[in-house]
């Protein structure tokens, strides 16, 4: 196992929008920052169509993360690339350790780890994952020219793979088993499209196929009859998981396995901070994460000069 020798004042745990924008306020701060991530941008970069983030009337979102990053680049920030598997204390440190044995160890600590797809279970799915089952329509959108598909989900991002997909598919079924909770901008945008079909009240019960996926299964959640529609995509957008599991023994999480935080993003482990998706702030935007970023490491800053644990001050 390596160990680092340093005791940073605060590491960040997540690249997307709430860890670069903690990194970049910290820096300012003069705080010893160890950023460590899998990657850059989460899952801002599986977002074809930016339109809500002030400064920029449409930007893609792998775009606005490269923009991101080249602010954080600019700053003292120490990144490490690798999955963090565990946090834990250890006296006066946090310990920070990766999937390949190494540690970091800080004085404070912010957990910025977003979420995850929701994966779907039902009979083949599994299967045919990367063979006609995708979790990423931004990703393999353009690998269903002319075919037929389906979309699974209600909210924004459901609607925001439909809108993707209906320029490049011949057919898309847009299919949820209750009403669309999507924000009504969004609808619009597919509502009146005539290669859209939007279906309600029924259940992926099985996806068929030899090699790839030919066809999809649903229960008519009303009548329990079934249907069988001859797709050859399926993209399951069905809601994210928070990635908490890091601290899931450390910091109180609600029933959703969210990070409770307060309003300043303090958890109920004194020098453990939070921000963004994982965390129990209601709106998962991206300009919401970049702001709880900020707040987050002006909170940690703040908690290190009280505790005496750093002099420097900084405006």
């Amino acid at each position: 196992m390596e160990q680092s020798a340093a005791l940073h004042d605060l590491i960040i745990v997540g690249g997307g929008p709430a860890g670069l924008t903690a990194a970049v306020y910290a820096t300012r701060k003069m705080l010893d920052v160890r950023l460590i991530t899998e990657n850059i941008g989460g899952q801002v970069l599986y977002s074809l169509n930016v339109e809500n983030y002030m400064g920029y009337q449409f930007i893609s979102g792998p775009d606005l993360m490269d923009r991101f990053e080249k602010q954080v680049e600019k700053y003292n920030v120490q990144r490490t690339f690798a999955q963090v598997k565990s946090v834990s204390k250890e006296r006066d440190a946090f310990v920070a350790r990766t999937e390949t044995d190494e540690e970091y160890r800080s004085k404070t600590i912010i957990i910025a780890t977003g979420k995850r797809s929701r994966t779907l279970d039902a009979k083949g799915v599994e299967r045919f994952v990367g063979r006609g089952v995708s979790y990423c329509a931004t990703c393999d959108a353009p690998l269903f020219m002319d075919m037929d598909v389906v979309v699974l989900g209600g909210g924004n991002s459901a609607i925001t793979a439909a809108y993707e997909l209906m320029n490049i598919a011949r057919k898309v079924y847009l299919i949820n088993r209750s009403p669309w909770t999507a924000d009504e901008v969004c609808l619009e945008k597919i509502r009146d499209a005539a290669n859209v079909e939007l279906l309600v009240g029924y259940q992926l019960t099985e996806v068929k196929g030899d090699t790839t996926v030919n066809a999809a299964v649903f229960r008519n959640l009303t009548d329990n009859s079934l249907i069988s529609l001859p797709v050859t995509g399926i993209f399951i957008e069905i809601g994210l998981i928070p990635n908490s599991d890091v601290v899931r023994d450390l910091v109180t999480l609600n029933e959703n396995g969210e990070i409770i935080v307060s309003y300043n993003c303090a958890t109920s482990v004194p020098g453990i901070f939070a921000a963004g998706d994982v965390t129990t702030v209601p709106e998962k935007q991206i300009i919401v994460a970049a702001g709880e970023g900020a707040k987050a490491a002006i909170s940690a800053y703040k908690y290190l000069l009280k505790e005496g644990k750093h002099a420097v001050a900084s405006y």
